[in-house]
């Protein structure tokens, strides 16, 4: 009897599965072809279509076979595309896969041609900084030792001169980022490592002149004091070194005090004070080997005067007495009261010859007493003697 509804054959019901099964793989489709994107206002909006043969679709193409590994094929795309597209607004992109590429590839210095190509002439471009950041990071590796391939074969060829450059490259580049301060202090620490102390002082201090509150502030004036230590060579050559770094020290003591006690800034005083006077000690014996006296009498004042208490000035008052005699009699009425200096420091009269020291202030013993020779003329010394 029938009921008033429509029947609903199996026919039909098998139809209606096919048709939703249809639109539902259609919709599934066209949602995983849609891509959308957040605008400025994080608000979801759809990105166009891309055409498979525009530029877009085959930069794509290139990046996609480089994120699956395959370096050489993302190489080719992104070499093809430059060829075809020399004026593409995508260029800067481009030569940054066949760039990385290379790099993924081994050729990290053929890699550098590309990247240098996107700093000098792309420098308001999205991939400028990734750029920088693939310099930096080839400039570290070689910093730390790797060595370019020799035409593409052997690692054999030194390349700490492009280290050096390209961490001045990028510090130039983007003055003042996180990236230049990573490279300022990779940079000082190339030169320290490598004990070129002059170039670590002066990569240093320009640091500390560039960031003043960075967190290797510390680090830096540490190491900037122990390279202008290292670059003392000696009491005869210059001692600028020296000086720079005992204002550097002063200045810890002041600002960090209790850095300045960690590190034992009143020891490191002390020894620049004494390695100044073996400085001034050596330039007034100089005077003396050039018949100067009044030039060594002037230096042997400054040093009684500038470091009373040095292992130098006991051995400048030793000698004192013999250079007074060679100067005139205006020079000495206005020299120091040696006499009272050497009572004072070396416990000894005028005319007495004071014990020999030995660089820790410690007296030597007395040499034993030698036969005189029968003859008026001294005996010449010995080999053995004279060492």
């Amino acid at each position: 009897m029938p009921t008033g509804r429509p029947s609903i054959t199996i026919r039909t019901l098998a139809a209606l599965a096919v048709t939703a099964g249809a639109l539902v793989a259609a919709s599934t489709a066209q949602a995983q072809s849609e891509t959308f994107r957040l605008d400025t206002l994080d608000r979801w909006q759809k990105v166009a279509d891309v055409d498979p043969s525009s530029e877009e679709a085959q930069l794509l193409a290139a990046r996609r076979a480089l994120v699956n590994g395959e370096a050489s094929r993302a190489k080719n795309l992104a070499n093809a595309f430059i060829e075809r597209y020399p004026l593409s607004r995508y260029r800067a992109e481009a030569l940054l896969i066949r760039g990385d590429a290379k790099l993924a590839g081994g050729d990290e210095y053929e890699a550098l041609f590309d990247y240098e190509e996107i700093a000098r002439r792309y420098y308001g471009s999205d991939v400028f900084i990734p750029t920088l950041e693939r310099e930096y990071d080839i400039a570290i590796s070689y910093a730390k030792g790797l060595k370019r391939r020799f035409f593409g074969t052997f690692r054999i060829i030194d390349a700490s001169e492009d280290a050096q450059e390209l961490l001045i490259r990028v510090q130039e580049r983007l003055p003042g980022s996180e990236l230049a301060e990573k490279a300022g202090m990779a940079l000082a620490d190339f030169y320290f490592d490598r004990r070129e102390m002059i170039m670590a002082a002066e990569a240093y201090s320009i640091y500390l002149e560039n960031y003043p509150r960075s967190a290797g502030v510390t680090k830096a004036r540490l190491r900037l004091i122990y390279a202008y230590l290292a670059g003392f060579r000696g009491p005869e050559y210059d001692a600028s070194g020296l000086l720079e770094a005992r204002a550097k020290l002063r200045s810890m003591q002041a600002l960090q005090p209790g850095l300045a006690q960690q590190v034992g800034a009143t020891s490191v005083l002390v020894r620049i004070e004494e390695s100044e006077a073996a400085k001034l000690l050596s330039t007034a014996n100089w005077y003396l080997e050039v018949d100067d006296p009044i030039s060594a009498e002037m230096f042997i004042r400054r040093l009684v005067q500038r470091h009373p208490r040095s292992i130098a000035t006991l051995e400048a008052l030793r000698i004192v007495p013999d250079v007074l005699k060679q100067v005139p009699e205006s020079v000495t009425r206005e020299a120091p009261d040696y006499r009272a200096l050497r009572k004072s420091l070396l416990g000894v009269e005028w005319d007495e010859t004071p014990a020999m020291l030995n660089p820790e202030g410690d007296e030597l013993p007395e040499p034993p007493a030698a036969t005189a020779p029968s003859s008026a003329t001294p005996a010449a010394p010995t080999k053995g003697a004279a060492q």
